[in-house]
């Protein structure tokens, strides 16, 4: 949610940032409704002014013993405007809140312009992808050989897009849960929490959910629970309508959570495997931070999940989204991709954003050192890793001609076991 008199006042230069973005909203009507709102509010003022100075004027009256019948119509008159402005201005009060609610986030002037994905920028590469002397599998081929990924019958027991992992492939997923929270909490700082996986309408609109994504989630029927799309929503609201102590920030913290999600709009991307779908699970890193220290909090943040793929020895790439590749809450935001054998490329395993203040306002999350003002903190988050994306890039990555896969030797003692056979035994 955007500030609204810091909206008013820089106006042309918010409208130039924002039609950076992909499909840029239209800010129509948006002065037009300014224009609206000072009128009233400028008549009400004086009206009120006029009321009051007729009010004197008939306790004057009143006192010399002369009939104020007439000046007491016009005063009742002058209230009955003066209520129906003030239903007006609620009342273009609440369409401003709508507005902004539906206007995305001031992209950073260290992102850069670009309308698609072909305009982000590779930052790094960690890690040379492995060469093979036989054509490398994707996981839908060797997870089912091994025994370990089952897609047809968790099509059966619920649908398209969901996946049973079987013995070693339930085990490897079960590892990098406990892998990850482990690295994050003993060696990164994180606080663990473990929220709650529904989530209400409020704190859905809190992270930006709500209302212009609902076709992405899924609702409860007959409750105001959904399914949360992402730890980044129950953590993040943990602090709603709270007021920080300056001095205790930044708060890191990091959750695991199973994801929901309805994928709406992706139908034909990534049809095949589990790259996509819509049950997942991931561990995510959320941070509060004070807003002079959220950049380096997000370079932080960023090196964190980074240090899992690097500690796994998986390729990869930090990528800078452009502005058309933006998403709808934030400011800023670093891409780590996964190389992929399989599929021959790099594909997201996690995305690390700075929201700066923009769920803060939504959420009413602010931060106060002593005496001060209580001002919006910055919020931030990123995968740590998603789960499942690095369960597909240990098995493409460590495959070998026999269809077997090596076990990452920083996995070994969660999975008990050096690698994974063709029939899905340990060894």
């Amino acid at each position: 949610m955007h500030d609204l008199a810091y909206f008013r006042a820089n106006f042309d230069a918010i409208a130039a940032r924002l039609a950076t973005r992909a499909n840029a909203p239209s800010l129509e009507g948006f002065r037009d409704l300014d224009a609206r709102r000072r009128a009233a509010i400028a008549e009400t003022e004086e009206l009120k002014a006029r009321r009051n100075a007729e009010s004197q004027q008939i306790a004057k009256l009143r006192r010399e013993g002369v009939d104020t019948s007439a000046q007491q119509a016009e005063v009742r008159a002058l209230g009955e405007r003066i209520a129906v402005l003030d239903e007006q201005v609620k009342a273009i009060e609440e369409e401003f809140r709508t507005l902004l609610a539906g206007i995305p986030n001031l992209p950073h002037e260290s992102v850069p312009v670009g309308r698609s994905a072909d305009d982000n920028v590779e930052i790094r590469r960690w890690g040379a992808p492995p060469e093979f002397d036989f054509p490398p599998q994707a996981h839908w081929d060797l997870g089912p050989r091994l025994g370990i990924l089952d897609l047809e019958r968790a099509a059966k027991v619920t649908g398209a897009r969901f996946a049973v992992y079987w013995g070693l492939g339930a085990r490897l997923e079960r590892a990098l849960i406990n892998f990850m929270l482990d690295i994050h909490t003993q060696e990164h700082g994180y606080t663990e929490v473990l929220p709650p996986f529904l989530v209400n309408s409020a704190s859905l609109f809190g992270t930006g959910q709500l209302p212009k994504f609902a076709e992405d989630l899924f609702k409860c029927e007959n409750h105001d629970f959904w399914l949360a799309p992402t730890a980044e929503v129950p953590v993040t609201n943990l602090y709603r309508e709270e007021v920080l102590d300056a001095g205790a920030l930044p708060i890191s913290l990091c959750a695991y959570t199973p994801c929901f999600r309805s994928e709406a709009g992706s139908y034909g991307r990534d049809v095949r495997g589990i790259i996509r779908q819509h049950q997942f699970q991931k561990v995510e890193l959320v941070k509060f931070t004070r807003p002079d220290q959220s950049y380096d909090q997000l370079e932080r943040l960023t090196a964190d999940a980074e240090s899992i793929l690097e500690r796994l020895g998986l390729p990869f790439r930090r990528v800078a989204l452009c502005t058309g590749d933006l998403g709808f809450s934030s400011a800023k935001t670093y891409d780590l991709e996964v190389w992929l054998p399989g599929q021959d490329g790099y594909k997201e395993i996690s995305s690390c954003s700075n929201f700066e203040a923009f769920q803060a306002r939504r959420a009413n999350i602010r931060c106060k050192a002593g005496k001060g003002k209580a001002e919006p903190v910055h919020t931030l988050n990123g995968s740590g890793l998603a789960i499942g994306r690095t369960w597909v890039a240990i098995v493409e990555n460590y495959q070998r001609r026999d269809g077997s896969v090596v076990v990452p030797e920083a996995l070994r003692p969660y999975v008990n076991a050096e690698e994974i056979t063709p029939r899905g035994q340990l060894r």
